[in-house]
């Protein structure tokens, strides 16, 4: 059942910690099953009791998976193998569009504010007991959220979107609760869910956002959350519309037990609006978060969010005892280029938008079917994705296969259209052609 390998440990948490280093160092593999709990109790010489309470260990961190009689297995992503390590191997010669970056040569230059930050903190340093968050960088995510309808009772700032995204979970669910998760979507979220013993529950979606009916049968399944992109979704480049998002807030309306979280990392590179479901009639406990990563650089690590008061206190307290705060330095820095720069530099949006738009309207000449409303990306359905990555490799081009996106969805690749000039839409366009119609030729003769 795992080969030569022998599971070792005493108590439970020996046990679980003996499993995990394996996996992580590739002695277990991903699919392998676990031996019955009695099995294993009895080649340790321990309580059955004891190695139940290591597999419960061992799923609550999302290494394994259970599945009543069938047993237990290592997941196919376990936790200490994250989606993103996994990343196409780029030959020289051949353009990147699988990283799913902005474009350098549209993110601002970071010196001027950085200077303005930094005199600021010469002025005065920052010292233990400050205050965790900038005014002026609060009252101007505080202008941004009320101008959307966001409302502003209470405002955090964290590392980045993600986690803001880790510690709304971290205080507000338990290990085995479920979530409702875009599908396709963003491949980090699918990894963080099991980090903390959380279940995806997969919520399909097109061009408008996450689909009603879908939102509704996760509800009625038991979801206690529900993670939602209001723009510029990765992978597929949906954007809630005002239509979507009253279809959504009514459903969540009958389920206001289920905590929103509500990513609008594509605030600035976009010029759709913002359709928000949080408000007066939305669910009772809700955040929505806006990072500076996309239209300021993906490492200004910072974000800005919005939420119910209890869940922010909680967010705040939880961040009090680990890292205590944000960096001033960035906070200063983003809000420097936020008042000089609104949510974005001139042109960036539109910029992204010629891109995407060249790139599908030269796909549709070859009845290919791309999404991608909104953001950096353009999702493409096709019948078998590594025959389409590897063809296109072939001809130059790099993009990522859709699997790391996927938990229930069709076959698709994303290709990241950031840097793709709009004259080169038409080559990606005529080789992605060939590539499907030979992948579909060779299919009819098996």
């Amino acid at each position: 059942m795992l080969g030569d390998y022998r599971i070792q440990g005493r108590r439970a948490s020996e046990i679980a910690a003996d499993v995990e280093q394996a996996v992580a160092a590739g002695r277990l593999e991903p699919g392998q099953a676990l031996p019955p709990l009695r099995e294993l109790a009895e080649e340790l010489a321990v309580n059955p009791n004891t190695v139940a309470a290591a597999y419960r260990l061992l799923r609550d961190r999302g290494v394994i998976e259970t599945a009543g009689r069938k047993g237990s297995r290592i997941r196919p992503r376990p936790v200490t193998s994250y989606r993103d390590q996994v990343r196409l191997a780029v030959p020289p010669g051949v353009r990147n569009l699988a990283a799913g970056n902005p474009d350098p040569h549209l993110l601002p230059a970071l010196g001027p504010a950085l200077a303005v930050a930094g005199a600021a903190a010469d002025r005065e340093p920052l010292l233990y007991g400050h205050r965790a968050a900038e005014p002026e960088l609060l009252a101007l995510a505080t202008a941004g959220f009320a101008a959307d309808g966001v409302p502003t009772q209470a405002l955090a700032v964290t590392n980045g979107a993600l986690d803001a995204i880790d510690r709304t979970l971290a205080v507000r669910l338990r290990p085995g609760d479920q979530v409702g998760v875009e599908d396709p979507g963003w491949a980090s979220l699918y990894d963080l869910l099991p980090a903390h013993g959380l279940r995806p529950v997969a919520v399909a979606l097109d061009e408008s956002g996450p689909r009603p009916e879908s939102v509704a049968a996760a509800c009625a399944a038991g979801v206690r959350a529900l993670i939602v992109t209001s723009r510029a979704q990765n992978p597929t480049g949906a954007a809630l519309t005002a239509e979507r998002a009253a279809e959504l807030r009514a459903v969540l309306a009958r389920h206001p037990e289920v905590l929103l979280i509500e990513d609008d990392h594509g605030h600035g590179i976009t010029r759709l609006p913002c359709h928000t479901l949080a408000g007066e009639d939305g669910p009772e406990h809700w955040v929505v978060i806006r990072s500076a990563a996309k239209a300021f650089g993906p490492d200004l690590r910072l974000a800005v969010l919005a939420g119910d008061r209890d869940t922010v206190d909680r967010l705040l307290g939880r961040q009090r005892l680990d890292t205590g705060w944000v960096s001033h330095l960035l906070q200063r820095t983003a809000a420097e280029l936020w008042r000089t720069l609104g949510a974005a530099p001139a042109g960036v949006a539109e910029a992204y938008q010629q891109r995407r738009d060249a790139l599908l309207g030269e796909l549709a000449r070859y009845g290919i079917q791309g999404r991608g409303r909104s953001g950096l990306n353009v999702w493409v359905p096709v019948p078998e994705e590594t025959a389409a990555v590897v063809g296109l490799l072939q001809r130059g081009w790099a993009v990522t296969a859709g699997a790391v996106f996927r938990l229930q969805s069709p076959p698709g690749i994303r290709i990241t259209v950031s840097r793709l000039e709009p004259e080169e839409a038409p080559r990606l366009a005529a080789d992605l052609a060939a590539v499907l119609g030979a992948a579909g030729a060779a299919a009819r003769q098996i």
